[in-house]
C-alpha cells in the first residue's frame, strides 16, 4: 500500500488539536490522502470519525515529534515538509488548500507530544532504540533484590552500584558522539575488546552522568596502553592504582572539583569517573582483587582516584600543556600511584625554604634510600603555590630546584647505610644519584584557598619496566 500523502498526529488532551479537528475534516473533503493518528484516544477527533491508534507512540517516536498537532507531507514516500501547532498560512502552503481554517484564528501553539513526556521518554527510548545495544541482557526474578543480585554476580567494587538498565545506558550514551559499537580499547588482564557501550554500562554502575562519559572513555583509552601497563599495575603487590588528572574545559562541563577537598569525597564527577575506570577493568577486563589484582594491602584510591587541576588559580601552565598538549585542550593524564600523603609547611615564606621542605618529603617516596625507581606527583596547594608565584618561579624553576635538592649521596643510599638493609648496591658508593628519573616528577595545582598543605602521590615502578604517565585528549 502506498504511503499517504499527508500524516497528522494529534491527541485529545490538547486544545489546539481539538481546535483543528474541523480542519482535518476539510482536508479529507478536499480530497487529500490524509492519515490521522491519535496519541491518546483513537475515537478522537470525532469530526473525521476517529483516528488511527498511536497510543503505543511508535509512529510519533519514528517521526521524532515534540509537538502536536503535527502535519507531515510526503512526496514519493519521503518527507517533503511538516508544520506543527496551528499556523493557518503554513497549513495552507503545505496542503495547497487555499481557504483552509477560514473560521479559526491565524495562530495557536500546540502542546507537547507524549513522546517527550519526562515520565515516558526513557521507556520509549529503550523500547524503540534498545536494538542499538548489544550487551547481554540479564533478567532478574521478581523476588530478587537488584542491589544484592549485582553484588552476587561480582559487578561491584564492594559498594552498591546503579542498575544498568537499557534506559540508563541509552541516556549515558547521549554523553558522546561516538558509536556504541566502537571499540575503545582492549582491556587487561583478560585482553577483552571494550566498546563505547560497555564503558557506558560501567559508567552507569559507577553513578556517572552522561557528561562524564567522554572523560571515562579517555581514561579507559589511556589505561589500556602498553605505556601505562594496567596489567602490571594490577599484578603488582604494591598498593597502587590509576590516578586520573583532568585538564581543560571538560572539567567545568563535567562539574569536576579542583578546589576544596579535590582529592577527597563529595564530588560526583571526580568519584564517578575514577570508579567507572576501575569497574571497566574489573567487569570487562577481569581485574579483580585476589585474582590478577595481587596488592598486598591496596589503598582506598583503588575505588576511585580522580581530580581536576585548578588551572585558573595555578602559578604554572596546566599539566597537560607541560606534557605537550595545546592550551585549551581537554585531557586526562593517568599516573600509576599510591594513596596521597600530606606535606605540612606553615612557616616557609620564601620559595627556597618551601622547596627544601618539599624535597625532604619527596625523598621519602616509597623509601628514602631508593632513587630513580619511582615517579611522583606533587599536588601543590594554592597557598603553597602563591609562595612560588609571588617569587616569580615557574614550573621549570621549581622542578630544577627540586632536582638539585634531590641529588643524593650514594654513600647514604647503599645497603646497610644508616643501619637499614634496604638500599642500592654497594657499587653506587661514592656516586651521586637523583631521586627521580628525568621527567619523573609531575607538578599539579589543586586544592582549597586556605591551608599551607600540599600532597605527594608516590608512583609505582616507573619507566620501561613498569608504568609511564600517559596523557590523552578527551574526544566528544
Amino acid at each position: 500500500m502506498a504511503a499517504p500523502s499527508f500524516t497528522a498526529v494529534v491527541k485529545r488532551d490538547c486544545a489546539t488539536c481539538r481546535m483543528v479537528g474541523p480542519v482535518l475534516a476539510e482536508l479529507r473533503a478536499a480530497g487529500l490522502d490524509l492519515a490521522v493518528y491519535s496519541q491518546d484516544d483513537p475515537a478522537f477527533p470525532e469530526e473525521i470519525g476517529g483516528a488511527l491508534d498511536d497510543t503505543g507512540l511508535e509512529l510519533s517516536w519514528r517521526l521524532d515529534l515534540d509537538t502536536v498537532p503535527t502535519l507531515v507531507r510526503y512526496e514519493g514516500g519521503a518527507e517533503a515538509g511538516r508544520t506543527f501547532g496551528w499556523d493557518r498560512d503554513r497549513w495552507r502552503t503545505l496542503t495547497g488548500v487555499e481557504r483552509l481554517g477560514e473560521d479559526l484564528p491565524p495562530f495557536r501553539p500546540g502542546c507537547g507530544s507524549l513522546t517527550v513526556d519526562p515520565d515516558r521518554v526513557d521507556a520509549l527510548r529503550a523500547r524503540f532504540e534498545g536494538g542499538r545495544l548489544r550487551s547481554r541482557r540479564i533478567e532478574l526474578a521478581a523476588a530478587e533484590d537488584d542491589m544484592e543480585a549485582m553484588f552476587e554476580r561480582g559487578w561491584s567494587d564492594g559498594l552498591p552500584v546503579v542498575p544498568p538498565t537499557p534506559e540508563r545506558v541509552l541516556r549515558m550514551l547521549d554523553g558522546t558522539t561516538r558509536e556504541p559499537d566502537e571499540v575503545v580499547a582492549v582491556v587487561p588482564p583478560d585482553l577483552v575488546e571494550c566498546t563505547v557501550e560497555k564503558v557506558a554500562v560501567n559508567a552507569v554502575l559507577a553513578g556517572c552522568r552522561p557528561e562524564h562519559l567522554p572523560v571515562v572513555l579517555a581514561a579507559v583509552e589511556a589505561a589500556c596502553t602498553d605505556t601505562f601497563n594496567m596489567h602490571g599495575l594490577l599484578a603488582t603487590t604494591m598498593p597502587v592504582g590509576p590516578v586520573i588528572i583532568v585538564n581543560g574545559p571538560i572539567r567545568r562541563r563535567a562539574g569536576m572539583n579542583s578546589g576544596l577537598n579535590a582529592l577527597g569525597q563529595g564530588n560526583r564527577a571526580n568519584l564517578g569517573i575514577g570508579r567507572a575506570l576501575q569497574l571497566v577493568v574489573r567487569n570487562v577486563g577481569g581485574g579483580r582483587p585476589g585474582e590478577v589484582d595481587r596488592a598486598t594491602q591496596g589503598n582506598p584510591g583503588k575505588l576511585s582516584f580522580c581530580f581536576a587541576e585548578d588551572e585558573e588559580g595555578s602559578p604554572f601552565e596546566p599539566l597537560s600543556v607541560s606534557r605537550g598538549l595545546a592550551p585549551g585542550t581537554s585531557t586526562v593524564t593517568l599516573f600509576a600511584g599510591e594513596g596521597p600523603r600530606g606535606v605540612v609547611d606553615q612557616l616557609s615564606r620564601t620559595p627556597e625554604s618551601l622547596a627544601r621542605t618539599l624535597a625532604t618529603c619527596l625523598r621519602t617516596v616509597q623509601h628514602p634510600k631508593l632513587p630513580m625507581a619511582f615517579d611522583a606527583v606533587l599536588v601543590l596547594s594554592p597557598e603553597h603555590g602563591r609562595v612560588f608565584h609571588e617569587a616569580g618561579w615557574d614550573r621549570a624553576r621549581l622542578l630544577a630546584e627540586l632536582d638539585g635538592l634531590l641529588q643524593l649521596p650514594g654513600d647514604d643510599l647503599v645497603r646497610g647505610a644508616g643501619g637499614i638493609a634496604e638500599g642500592v648496591p654497594e657499587a653506587f658508593a661514592g656516586t651521586t644519584l637523583p631521586k627521580f628519573r628525568p621527567g619523573g616528577l609531575l607538578v599539579v595545582h589543586a586544592g582549597g584557598g586556605a591551608g599551607l598543605f600540599s600532597t605527594i602521590i608516590g608512583g609505582w615502578v616507573n619507566g620501561a619496566t613498569g608504568s609511564e604517565p600517559v596523557t590523552v585528549e578527551v574526544r566528544p
